[in-house]
């Protein structure tokens, strides 16, 4: 199955902030699990993080929203 695009500019623009943030927020978290001031059970938070930001990156590049995709309208 091809990726069609189902964003605009705009829409890949926000979604590549939300990505930069949640991958920046994830080097964060780890920052502070390393350094102990988190549980070691962090670790999960930190691999979401990184994994939905990366993701989230992936869509805009792509120009696809999986959200889109499932029949969702969303406002950007």
């Amino acid at each position: 199955m091809a990726l069609t695009c189902n964003i605009d500019a705009a829409g890949k623009a926000a979604r590549l902030r939300v990505g930069i943030i949640g991958v920046a927020a994830g080097l964060g978290l780890a920052i502070l699990v390393g350094i102990g001031l988190l549980p070691a059970l962090g670790w999960w938070a930190v691999a979401a993080s990184i994994a939905g930001g990366a993701f989230t990156i992936w869509e805009a590049r792509a120009g696809w929203c999986v959200v889109r995709a499932m029949g969702f309208k969303t406002p950007v």
